[in-house]
Order: C-alpha cells, then sequence, then structure tokens
C-alpha cells in the first residue's frame, strides 16, 4: 500500500513511520523541511519525501494521486501564531481539497478526546478540525487520546521535571483533574490496526489506557516509580497564567507550551466507551506498566522521538534552509583551530556535546547562561538532547537547534534559539585532520554589537577551554 504520512517529523509520526515500512508499506512523508527530516537507513528504500506545507495550497501538487490511505498528524499544541486554530483549520482544508483528487480510501487522524461542551482552545481546535476532514468525500477515522505517557511526550517529560526536580510541590486545583492516560506504543498500535478496517470508517473512537487519573495521581504514581518520596499541596489561589508560568520555569516546557497545556488540563479527558478495543483486540497496558517502558527507553538512550525537537519548542518556526550557510559580512567571529590527536575521540566528543555532557568547560556558565534566557522568556538549556550520542537537523540540543549535523563528514551547525539581540551560530569542522571551531554572531543594531562585547570577556577561555577538550583526552 503507498501511505501517505504527514507529521512525519513529529513525535508519533517518527514513531509511526518504521511500523508502516517494516510492515511491507511504501510511505510518502510529507515535511515542510527536507532538511528536519532523517530516514534510518534500513528504512529508506520505502520511504519517499516530499516538501509540503499545507498552508500554502500551491505546495501541495507534489503529493501522488494514486494514494491509498493517509495520516493526518499535523497538530500545533502552541504555535508561535496565536490564531493557531485558524491556521490549523486552514491546513486541514487544504489537505481535504489535494486529497479529494486522489485514490485515497481513509484517513486517520489523531485528535484529542473532547467530552465536555467547554473546550479549551487548544481542544476546540482538534474539534474543529475533525469536522472539516468529515466532510470529505473519503472515509475518516478519528482516534481521540488524551494525555500520551511515553518518553519524550511532551506530557511525560512535564511529569518527570516536576517530580524529578520539587519534593514538595505547591500545585494548582486542576491538578485533582480526571484524565484517562494511554501509552505511545498503544496509541501507535490503534493508529496502524485501525488502517483499512471499514468498521472504523467515518467514525470517531476515544482511546485510553484502563486508568483513570487525576493529574496529582499520575505525579504520585511517577514518583513512584522512581522510588522518590514526594508530596503535593494543591491550592485554589493559583490562576490559569501563574500555573503556565510555573510550568514554564519549572520544566522544560515553552511558555506557549505551557499554557496551552493548563488550559486543557482543566478539562476532564476520560474516554466515554473503549469500543474500539474489541474491534481492533487491543489491550492498553495501565499507567504504572507505561512509565516503566518510558524509563527503560530513557535509561538504554533509545527515545525515538521528543516533542522538544519539534520546532514549536523554541524560536525556530520556518525553514532551517536559509540559516545552514553561517554568515561572514557584519557579523562577529571567534575563530579557533587545533589539530587533532584521535579523531574518533573528537568526532564522538562533538557528536555527544550538551545535555548530559555538558559543554566541556565552563559549564556553570553555559547554566548560567540559560538560566537568564528563561527568566527572559527563552527556552532556557533545559531541553537538553533526545539522544545523548546522536544528533539529527533538527534537533533541539540544549537552547541551540541543529542546523546542519554530517557525522561521516566531520560538520555539525547549532543555531542559537535564546533571546539575544542578533543571531548566533556555533560551528565544528574537521578538515585534513584539524579541527575548526567558530562561534558566529550577527548582531541586530546597537545593542547587538554591545552584547557582543561585554561577553567577548568569556570567550577567551569558555571556547578556548571547549576546543582543547574535544581534542585532549583526560
Amino acid at each position: 500500500m503507498k501511505i501517505l504520512l504527514t507529521g512525519a517529523t513529529g513525535y508519533i509520526g517518527k514513531r509511526l513511520l518504521p511500523i508502516l515500512v517494516l510492515n511491507g508499506h511504501h510511505v510518502v512523508c510529507c515535511v515542510r523541511d527536507k532538511n528536519r527530516f532523517f530516514c534510518p537507513p534500513e528504512l529508506a528504500s520505502n520511504v519517499e519525501v516530499i516538501e509540503v506545507d499545507f498552508l500554502k495550497e500551491e505546495t501541495l501538487s507534489v503529493i501522488p494521486e494514486d494514494i491509498d490511505f493517509a495520516y493526518y498528524l499535523i497538530h500545533s499544541m502552541a504555535g508561535s501564531d496565536s490564531n493557531y486554530d485558524e491556521l490549523e483549520k486552514l491546513s486541514a482544508e487544504n489537505f481535504v481539497k489535494r486529497l479529494s483528487d486522489t485514490t485515497v480510501q481513509q484517513v486517520l487522524y489523531l485528535s484529542g478526546i473532547v467530552n465536555e461542551e467547554k473546550l479549551s482552545k487548544h481542544l476546540a481546535s482538534r474539534k474543529q478540525v475533525e469536522a472539516v476532514l468529515n466532510k470529505s468525500p473519503f472515509a475518516v477515522t478519528t482516534l481521540r487520546a488524551g494525555i500520551i505517557v511515553g518518553s519524550g511526550s511532551a506530557s511525560f517529560e512535564i511529569i518527570r521535571d516536576l517530580v524529578e526536580k520539587l519534593p514538595v510541590m505547591i500545585t494548582p486545583k486542576w491538578l485533582n483533574t480526571r484524565c484517562q492516560p494511554i501509552a505511545v506504543t498503544d496509541v501507535l498500535e490503534f493508529l496502524y490496526k485501525s488502517m483499512g478496517v471499514e468498521a472504523t470508517f467515518n467514525k470517531s473512537f476515544d482511546i485510553g489506557g484502563p486508568d483513570i487519573l487525576t493529574y496529582k495521581e499520575m505525579l504520585l504514581g511517577f514518583a513512584a516509580a522512581k522510588k522518590l518520596k514526594r508530596y503535593i499541596i494543591t491550592v485554589p489561589i493559583m490562576t490559569p497564567k501563574l500555573s503556565s508560568y510555573w510550568l514554564y520555569f519549572v520544566t522544560s516546557t515553552s511558555y506557549k507550551l505551557a499554557s496551552a497545556l493548563v488550559s486543557s488540563m482543566k478539562v476532564e479527558v476520560v474516554c466515554r466507551n473503549n469500543d474500539i478495543n474489541k474491534l481492533l483486540a487491543i489491550h492498553p497496558i495501565g499507567y504504572k506498566e507505561a512509565i516503566a517502558k518510558a524509563l527503560v527507553k530513557i535509561d538504554e538512550n533509545m527515545i525515538a522521538s521528543s516533542w522538544k525537537d519539534s520546532l514549536i519548542s523554541g524560536r525556530f518556526n520556518t525553514s532551517l534552509s536559509g540559516f545552514i550557510k553561517v554568515p561572514k559580512k557584519d557579523c562577529f567571529i571567534d575563530r579557533r583551530k587545533r589539530e587533532i590527536i584521535d579523531y574518533d575521540y573528537t568526532i564522538n566528543k562533538i557528536w555527544s556535546i550538551g545535555g548530559e555532557s555538558g559543554w566541556y568547560y565552563g559549564d556553570w556558565l553555559w547554566q548560567l547562561r540559560g538560566f537568564i534566557d528563561k527568566l527572559y522568556g527563552g527556552v532556557g538549556s533545559r531541553r537538553g538532547r533526545t539522544n545523548r550520542n546522536e544528533i539529527h537537523s533538527g534537533d533541539a540540543l540544549d537552547f541551540w537547534r541543529v542546523l546542519y549535523a554530517n557525522k561521516d563528514e566531520g560538520k555539525l551547525i547549532l543555531f542559537a534559539e535564546m533571546k539575544l539581540p542578533g543571531e548566533a551560530w556555533l560551528e565544528f569542522k574537521i578538515i585534513r585532520n584539524n579541527l575548526y571551531q567558530s562561534a558566529t554572531f550577527r548582531p541586530k543594531g546597537f545593542w547587538g554589537k554591545l552584547y557582543w562585547y561585554s561577553v567577548l570577556p568569556f570567550h577567551g577561555f569558555i571556547f578556548k577551554g571547549m576546543l582543547n577538550s574535544l581534542i585532549d583526552k583526560k
């Protein structure tokens, strides 16, 4: 079968792709930027990649007409645009218009549970998209999920941050809201097994695990799994805005995502029925088991995808292509070079930079810079990295975004997503057994130049120390 996969670089899309390919399907992946798409070599022969922006109807002509099935996984929990609900509607309308001219039999859409009349903006947008899709001439199957539990999911990472960092939590009253979490592995099974099943055509189903829990119980359940003693006190005085700031400063989430989550978490998301479980012979696992599976993936450094790698987790909301070529004109540049002693040591150190490995020299200064960035509404340095040893274009890396990563070529380019009066790049490249390290800053006006000169005294030992650590074995 030929399957169209939208959201192929997203949290669910990245995990669904290998399932589809390994089951013998040819998958056409829709991405806005090919530079952000990484396909494992073992899947490449059955994967086709096309650049499509569903907000721009003129780009949709590249979608093949001989599509059998399609997955609509385009979500924007908290994009940089305040009118993201209107953009999501337009995206769905353009999707329907284009796929109406194809041979697609069924579209599968992953939505949110919407069983209350008063919905958050995020959940109302999900419902609106569902309505647009259901006006199409092809069959639509909607799977509605609440909290998705899995390594790298936004909800899971927020729970993890809160529990691991706060022995005592003073929390808003929405922590007493009930929800029905579901393991990401079960979400993927529902998505795959629903494909081609006529009994699911033109219907919507709530999917969830067997446990109905409050958010407070979920936090305590994670604490129990980690064998941590935690105390949670809920208070009624926390406004949605204060709650959003609480999540933003304590966890790795962006403020916009925190705000959207707080708005959605005030709404109860419990499945109304689980008929689809019997229909597809699926037996979802409980919350405790889902947590255990996620922790194993983290411990084994096998996180398949993370919400942090989504462009909306930082300042970046556009194509990476225009930033890959590091500018020189009107820029301040700190250039350094050293001969490599052990190539494998150096390249592996570069590919492990950031996250738990740190920046190899003056880590407390990097952490301080991340803290200051967080205070001013930036991403801070809490995003870390998805994998301790691998880097791919588009990945988040502390307060950087990976623009280009080619280990065979020995070249890595990072772009700063911190709050800056300008734009900054950090580049590593190996040429003829020499490591070239460059920090480039393109200032915006007077304040940009002032910023560069104010941090210049630190560059001498930070960048020199980092370069030496990449060369010299301890």
